[in-house]
């Protein structure tokens, strides 16, 4: 025995080393580190709630108009206008001041907002929607229905689009409907093309091999194998296109080509701002503000929306991302 070993039996201690403890690595799926990284964005925070906030004003724009007890389109000539005819500035009666015709701003900013929002989201989801079509059937097919299909994106992306927006006013009239239509026309070629190069790529790998001599038809094999792994990146074309859609929707109606007069847009109503910049300039800024903070929030929350769901895509421009510590649970 030596004298360690006695030593420690006359101290009556077992002084051996206990293991340490087993470290549980809990896996994630991609959309939950996704999710954990826009989390941690306080920019993508940030822009979700400016976002959330002119959502809520679109959709309590009536409430809004009963709350301060004016109309989109009321006309208030004693009180709205000065003695010289000129719109009143922002004062309690009129938080955001008057229009040229006495109308409250604040109401029909509220009421702007249900157009920009429902002609952004209704042309990026039409976009989008034959985006995916047109770009799956081109990439998995190949061939000639490729080429004709890639040819027609093609032209779709060197065709003037605001020169195709006046042609056709002029044929049917400027209305909501035909400011969908010419959005959503000439925004579904960038997406097409994204997801035909996915698709090229996608078509060779395994899982769609091993599908294809399961039996499954080209329609599922499509939809039902290779569509899901393209969510990301239409995910992230789908929230950049929505400010696109708003700004030219707006630029639209500025022209006169879009939503015409009494109806609250705020490209009209810059239009009608133009003649009383310096006189009021309330007039000119909220509907120009209203405009500028909703499409910077949404190009934020899209390029935040990007680096979470492919964070190598900011190191090829210089941007740093940090991915998120990976959770780890102790077993006794």
């Amino acid at each position: 025995m030596s004298v360690a070993e006695g030593l420690q039996q006359r101290s009556g201690r077992d002084d051996r080393v206990l293991p340490a403890p087993v470290a549980k690595i809990e896996g994630r799926s991609p959309w939950a580190l996704a999710w954990q990284r826009l989390r941690q964005d306080r920019v993508a925070i940030g822009s979700g709630v400016v976002i959330l906030l002119i959502s809520l004003m679109a959709i309590c724009a009536p409430l809004i108009a009963k709350a301060v007890g004016h109309g989109p389109n009321q006309q208030f000539p004693t009180t709205g206008l000065t003695i010289a005819g000129l719109p009143r500035p922002p004062s309690r009666t009129f938080l955001f001041g008057t229009d040229d015709l006495g109308r409250d701003l604040l109401v029909r900013v509220a009421y702007g907002a249900r157009i920009s929002l429902l002609v952004g989201v209704a042309a990026t989801g039409l976009a989008v929607l034959l985006g995916v079509v047109v770009g799956i059937v081109a990439g998995y097919f190949g061939g000639h229905t490729d080429s004709v299909l890639a040819r027609l994106m093609d032209v779709v992306l060197s065709f003037p689009l605001l020169l195709f927006a006046i042609a056709l006013v002029a044929i049917v009239g400027p209305s909501l409907p035909v400011a969908i239509f010419v959005i959503a026309s000439f925004s579904w070629a960038p997406v097409g093309r994204v997801v035909r190069g996915q698709t090229l790529v996608l078509k060779e790998r395994e899982f769609v091999e091993a599908a294809r001599s399961l039996g499954a038809s080209n329609l599922r094999i499509m939809f039902v194998d290779i569509l899901p792994n393209l969510a990301a990146p239409v995910i992230v074309y789908a929230t950049l296109l929505v400010p696109a859609a708003i700004a030219f929707e707006a630029t639209l109606s500025f022209l006169g080509l879009g939503i015409l007069p009494p109806t609250a847009e705020w490209g009209n109503m810059l239009a009608e701002a133009v003649g009383y910049y310096q006189v009021a300039w309330w007039f000119l800024v909220f509907p120009g503000a209203a405009l500028i903070i909703t499409t910077l929030a949404f190009n934020l929350l899209g390029d935040a929306v990007r680096d979470a769901l492919d964070p190598r895509a900011g190191a090829l421009f210089g941007v740093r991302s940090e991915a998120p510590p990976i959770t780890v649970g102790i077993e006794d």
